[in-house]
């Protein structure tokens, strides 16, 4: 790299648990959405008192995105027994996609994981590609709608079997058995191959489901006994909605008495996958199409798509889930479940959704985080590193212009030999720490903060400036980098302790590093520096 110019010295951040679990009764509020109760009663009582909805009011998964581990895909969402559930796709070839899990949790932070709630052996028609399972509670029943086999045009003509099912089940993590014994829906109708269906059910009582692939979508209406279908005023099953560019991954919901429908469109393994969305006044529309809300962030992830969307009920908090593919990954299985904020104009568009990074490990896991060195683990809600050497945790991102937020605490030792602090605008992150080029901001427990470039493992620019901090707590670190201009913050983020320019401009991943001594990490946020 070349040399760092210009230096600025200012003197004066079974099922099991995956993640650690909060009881259910601490909770105050109550809903089951997508459930039903056939009377002559509203349905969908949405209880949620004030207290306690604090700690749900994210603006994004605070503890990491991805939020569960494991490659994930296709993510729908349900409330049942005051816990948040998520029912994904399990991302592996088509061959292996024979079984669905499903994930809980209390506060959207910490998750459980229900194996194996659905598999082809309850599901005797089915041998592979078990797709998008779509959930709904009626009449204390639990039902799990999924595509199967991955049917194509002409093979039901064949007497090839597959489509989408259903399958029920006394609790929500199942296990879910077939509930009719062949496809709910297997042939294609309207040339909507059937799979990635969404069960929605309206204020009134009447369920929905919306489906299709092949750049086509339908609607049906589904019987109170939901494995079997009713009919539209002109008799018909299964009505066409297919919105401009849909492709797959129907998903509806409705606020403040308009209908979202929403769906992914581009490829699912190529970097166009994105969700898009239209409204409309009647849950058959006709539906108006908006545009995107949801692609790929080139500094974040990409591929992402097919979405499901949370409600925290008895408020206005909205959060979008959704698949991605890591940047550094190539198998285009290899996607994992996320989650944002979804916010609401004034004039009910939807804003698009932006992609946020951070990490408070208030979850006790660090999933998206790959080490190299040292041993590392969850302590307090802090990331911990126990090294004697050079150790780092990178993300998987590529930020050229960031704002890099996050808490340092090292050992009181009188050594200025070590430090421990932030790495950014990393290339070679799978050479290791000993291999990699880039950037670190350093703390000595001697009080030194230090600016170092590297290359390839090896030192090339070291600038330091004495700087007064306490060892042992945290300390408020940010790094502003813009240009060739890198500023280095303690604690006061408003006045940097160290400046330089000429720095170069490249762009890489960030993360947290040691050099000779244990500390500890957490609060991390990365963002695109406004303006950039």
């Amino acid at each position: 790299m070349p040399p760092i110019t210009h230096v600025h010295e200012h003197l004066e951040q079974e099922s099991r648990p995956l993640k650690r679990f909060v009881p259910p009764s601490l909770l105050t509020w109550h809903d089951n959405l997508k459930s039903i109760v056939v009377s002559n009663s509203p349905i969908c009582s949405k209880i949620c008192p004030e207290e306690g909805l604090n700690a749900l009011n994210y603006t994004t998964a605070e503890a990491g995105n991805p939020f569960i581990e494991g490659w994930y895909a296709d993510p729908d969402t349900a409330i049942y027994n005051d816990l948040y559930w998520i029912f994904p796709t399990s991302s592996l070839p088509y061959e292996q996609q024979t079984y669905l899990d499903a994930f809980s949790s209390p506060d959207l932070i910490n998750w459980t994981k229900h194996p194996n709630i659905l598999t082809v052996e309850n599901v005797k028609w089915a041998n592979k590609a078990v797709w998008a399972p779509a959930p709904a509670f009626v009449n204390g029943k639990y039902y799990l709608y999924f595509g199967a086999n991955d049917i194509q045009e002409g093979e039901p003509e064949q007497g090839i079997i597959g489509g989408i099912g259903v399958a029920v089940a006394d609790q929500p993590q199942g296990p879910y058995v077939d509930a009719i014994g062949k496809p709910l829906i297997g042939e294609y109708f309207n040339d909507a191959q059937p799979i990635d269906q969404d069960v929605f059910i309206d204020d009134d009582g009447q369920a929905y489901i919306y489906y299709g692939g092949h750049d086509h979508a339908n609607v049906a209406k589904l019987n109170s006994d939901m494995i079997s279908f009713g009919k539209f005023d002109d008799n018909t099953t299964f009505k066409e909605i297919t919105p401009d560019k849909y492709v797959e991954g129907s998903q509806m919901i409705k606020k403040d008495g308009k209908y979202y429908f929403m769906w992914s469109e581009g490829g699912w393994t190529g970097p166009d996958y994105a969700v898009a969305y239209a409204i409309a006044d009647s849950p058959l529309g006709p539906f108006e199409t908006r545009g995107r809300i949801l692609q790929q962030d080139n500094e974040i992830a990409k591929g992402s798509g097919h979405n499901g969307v949370i409600h925290i009920p008895g408020t206005d908090i909205y959060y979008i889930t959704y698949h991605r593919r890591p940047l550094t990954e190539t198998n285009q299985n290899h996607r994992v479940v996320c989650y944002d904020r979804m916010y609401f104009n004034s004039d009910g568009t939807i804003a698009p959704v932006n992609m946020l990074v951070k990490d408070n490990f208030a979850d006790g896991d660090f999933v998206e985080w790959k080490t190299d060195g040292g041993v590392w683990g969850v302590v307090d809600q802090r990331l911990e590193v126990k090294s004697g050497s050079a150790a780092f945790a990178v993300q998987d991102t590529n930020f050229t212009n960031l704002v890099f937020d996050a808490t340092v605490s090292v050992p009181g030792i009188a050594n200025d030999t070590v430090s421990a602090g932030l790495v950014f605008r990393v290339n070679r992150a799978s050479a290791g720490v000993a291999g990699f080029s880039g950037y670190y901001a350093g703390l000595s427990p001697s009080g030194i903060l230090t600016l170092e470039a590297f290359e390839s493992g090896n030192r090339t620019n070291h600038t330091s400036v004495a700087a007064t901090f306490n060892t042992g707590v945290n300390i408020a670190v940010r790094v502003k980098a813009i240009g060739d201009s890198i500023s280095i913050f303690l604690d006061d983020l408003e006045t940097p302790k160290l400046s330089v320019s000429g720095a170069s401009v490249i762009n890489g991943t960030t993360g947290v590093a040691t050099f000779g001594t244990d500390a500890r990490f957490g609060s991390v946020s990365v963002a695109k520096a406004s303006g950039t």
